[in-house]
């Protein structure tokens, strides 16, 4: 099997919060191989670039954190390129008013769906539309760790 990281679940490894230690626990005993897809890379990068303009990170220190995931991902994980055919199905799955899904989550799926991909999140929302939507999930609870 296959297991897909979503941002949610990338960046406690990143940033130290509640959540780490249920997905330090998840990655350090995955049977998995893991794939992210260059799309959760650049919200993982987004949302340090957001922690340093709110003044929570130093630049120095995102740039580091930056880094160290670019490695890790090089050496752990699988790149994943989203594709025309994703964004088609993230505009049928948000246009499914009952998912209450933001395009970003939906893309996620979506690749997911096309490559028979566990969905790894921190997303409750996003898990139970994911899982509605025929897409294999695993939702990591904060108080897991």
């Amino acid at each position: 099997m296959t297991a897909y990281l979503d941002a949610s679940a990338i960046l406690p490894t990143l940033i130290e919060e509640a959540a780490s230690p249920a997905v330090d626990a998840f990655i350090a005993g995955a049977d998995e191989r893991l794939v992210i897809s260059e799309f959760a890379a650049a919200e993982v990068a987004s949302a340090l670039s957001r922690l340093v303009r709110t003044g929570t990170l130093e630049r120095d220190d995102a740039a580091a954190r930056l880094a160290d995931f670019d490695a890790w991902r090089a050496a752990a994980a699988d790149g994943l390129d989203l594709q025309a055919s994703d964004v088609r199905l993230a505009s049928v799955f948000v246009r499914r008013f009952d998912l209450m899904l933001r395009a970003p989550d939906a893309l996620h799926a979506a690749a997911c769906r096309r490559e028979d991909l566990l969905l790894v999140t921190m997303d409750r929302r996003l898990a139970k539309a994911a899982e509605d939507l025929g897409v294999r999930t695993r939702l990591l609870a904060a108080d897991a760790g």
